[in-house]
């Protein structure tokens, strides 16, 4: 793998695309990788000069990368615009007890218990949210899904398949009901036109803070690492 040089030494993916007409670079906000693509018949070499002459635009890219930590007892958790300190917790079920969610069990099981609890809690906020809006549009869906999806919080399918991520749950009640209405209103829109978000709109009339509250702080929902 290509590496740029320097402290600390950046590795780079490189992906030869049949589409491309020109170097491109990407780096995710998620996990820091650094991606340029190339076309095909391009020189390794000629792209590796294009990345040193963007050296400087990937590094301040990778500042902004959020970090990750594991979660564990200690840890200070968004759960529904809640922050909830982990702490241990006696008999066999997560809880949220004040300000604090309690966890049984050993250490090493903490992360994997508690992704099931928020996934449980975001799949019965989801739905409550989606039956709500689909019942005021006057359309069904047909399944819902949860995923922890790293490119989108929500998608639905031609056939009226939702799918959000779970992580939505890590938000304000109001940012997951967003999320809800939004694909919600593609079983009328199959699109982002005018029209799609004036369904938005008669679904959610105030979604708009909602939205930038997402697009500012929900990398930040990825940052917390559940062993999953």
């Amino acid at each position: 793998m290509p590496v740029l040089p320097g402290p600390p030494p950046v590795e780079i993916t490189l992906r030869r695309s049949a589409q491309a007409r020109r170097f491109s670079l990407r780096v995710s906000r998620l996990d820091g990788r650094v991606t340029l693509t190339v076309p095909l018949r391009a020189r390794e070499a000629e792209a590796l000069a294009f990345a040193r002459d963007q050296e400087g635009w990937i590094r301040n890219a990778l500042l902004e990368v959020p970090e990750t930590a594991p979660v564990g007892f200690g840890t200070l958790l968004p759960v529904e615009g809640r922050r909830l300190v982990v702490r241990p917790g006696a008999g066999r079920s997560v809880r949220i007890e004040d300000d604090s969610l309690l966890v049984p069990g050993e250490p090493e099981a903490v992360a994997a218990r508690l992704a099931a609890f928020l996934r449980t809690r975001a799949r019965d906020s989801l739905a409550a949210a989606c039956d709500r809006h689909a019942a005021m549009l006057g359309r069904r869906y047909l399944r819902l899904t949860l995923r922890d999806t790293r490119s989108r919080w929500g998608s639905c399918t031609a056939d009226g398949s939702l799918m959000f991520s779970w992580r939505l749950i890590l938000a304000p009640p109001e940012v997951l009901d967003y999320v809800a209405a939004h694909e919600v209103a593609h079983l009328a829109e199959m699109n982002h036109s005018p029209a799609f978000w004036e369904v938005v709109r008669r679904l959610m009339p105030a979604y708009a803070p909602h939205r930038a509250w997402l697009r500012r702080h929900g990398q930040a929902l990825h940052g917390f690492r559940f062993g999953d």
